[in-house]
């Protein structure tokens, strides 16, 4: 009863929490009615039968129609961007609700032993096929105008992307969800330094010591896990060193001149890194796994946690990246800030509890003090700023 209560309590505070989020973007004189989130039978949806992919498709619906759709309130007031409210709840589920269909998927194939490159790449295939039917569909979204060496640029990002992803599934593979996001909040720490040693980039004095408490913090929290797995951390700041070059290689990329309006839109960037990633993670499915995708399918076949749990997460995983980068774009600084640190409370504390992974104090107290950190590194350049005024 415990669990099902909190399976109920978590996506119904998403809203509140991008709400929060929000708020800092456009400032106090708005009021919202929320959507209902449908969550009815969230209890039986973790044997992997009910984590339908409706609420993904309905977000990329959202994306699909919602960009002009801004309403202003009467008399002149603050603009209420109802889309961009939209953006952050379905964001927030869908990282959520990708945190538990993969690790379901990845428990049923048997952990880090049985399948996880495999899940991995799959997971992609699947966002690719959703991304496939939205060029083809018509008036959905029109193809990208790029050249065959307009690709070729892009396939630096891709394999960046694809070493992320499947470093992230092996992490949450070999230990705790939420001590693999742990790991993975410490990703500036990672940014800072690929970004100083290898695109020359240019990181504060300030932001160097907020990187103390976030190292501090996933120190902290690897002495409090229960669970505690060296693949699971090696594999979790591998990811984030992947994610690094991946932004650094992003910003690259879409700096060259006219390559923005060929591919045309985020929508369809997100998609051609999507396909350029399966395809690298194909590759090294191949070689690590192939033996055994026989195996894999007979698997499916019997155990169908394992298929739709797979599907759902790939589902959720394309649809919450994309929101992602839309909610990114369309938000200032701090927002962003606010906005990524509610998330991973959300993800480690919600999925720990409907997971039974542990939440030991220790664990608590150094997931706090890093989050904390990182969202301090975020803002920290403008606190000085305005300090010096």
């Amino acid at each position: 009863m415990a669990r099902k209560s909190s399976t109920l309590l978590f996506p119904a505070a998403l809203l509140a929490l991008a709400a929060l989020a929000l708020w800092t973007n456009l400032g106090p004189s708005f009021a919202f009615a929320p959507p209902r989130a449908g969550v009815q039978g969230q209890a039986a949806a973790l044997t992997g039968s009910r984590f339908a992919a409706a609420p993904a498709a309905q977000a990329k619906g959202i994306h699909l129609r919602a960009e002009a759709a801004v309403s202003a309130a009467p008399g002149g007031g603050s603009k209420i961007d109802i889309p961009l409210m939209l953006y952050f709840l379905f964001w927030y589920l869908g990282n959520y609700y990708y945190n538990i269909t993969n690790k379901l998927a990845l428990n049923a194939a048997g952990g880090a032993s049985g399948f996880p490159m495999t899940i991995a790449t799959l997971q992609l295939g699947v966002g690719c096929i959703w991304a496939l039917l939205l060029w083809g569909y018509p008036d959905a979204r029109a193809l990208p105008k790029i050249t065959f060496d307009d690709w070729k640029k892009t396939l630096l990002v891709g394999f960046t992307s694809a070493g992320a992803h499947a470093a992230s599934v092996f992490a949450l593979s070999a230990g705790a969800v939420s001590f693999g996001q742990i790991v993975k909040a410490a990703e500036p720490a990672f940014a800072a330094l690929v970004g100083t040693l290898f695109y020359k980039s240019k990181v504060s004095f300030a932001k160097w010591l907020c990187l103390v408490p976030v190292i501090g913090g996933v120190c902290l929290a690897s002495l409090g896990e229960l669970d505690f797995a060296w693949a699971a951390l090696f594999t979790a700041g591998l990811a984030n060193v992947f994610a690094a070059f991946k932004g650094n290689e992003n910003k690259k990329l879409m700096s060259t001149e006219g390559l923005s309006d060929r591919i045309g839109g985020i929508g369809n960037q997100f998609a051609i890194s999507s396909i350029n990633s399966f395809l690298f993670c194909l590759v090294l499915m191949v070689v690590t796994e192939g033996y055994k995708f026989g195996a894999f399918i007979t698997l499916c076949k019997t155990n169908p946690i394992v298929l739709m749990n797979l599907i759902y997460s790939g589902l959720w995983f394309y649809g919450y990246n994309e929101l992602a980068t839309m909610t990114i774009k369309k938000t200032n600084a701090v927002t962003q800030s606010v906005a990524n640190t509610a998330k991973r409370v959300i993800v480690i504390v919600g999925v720990a509890i409907v997971m039974g992974e542990s939440l030991d104090p220790l664990k608590l107290i150094g997931c706090g003090v890093g989050i904390g950190g990182v969202f301090l590194y975020s803002v920290i350049d403008d606190l000085v700023k305005k300090a010096k005024k």
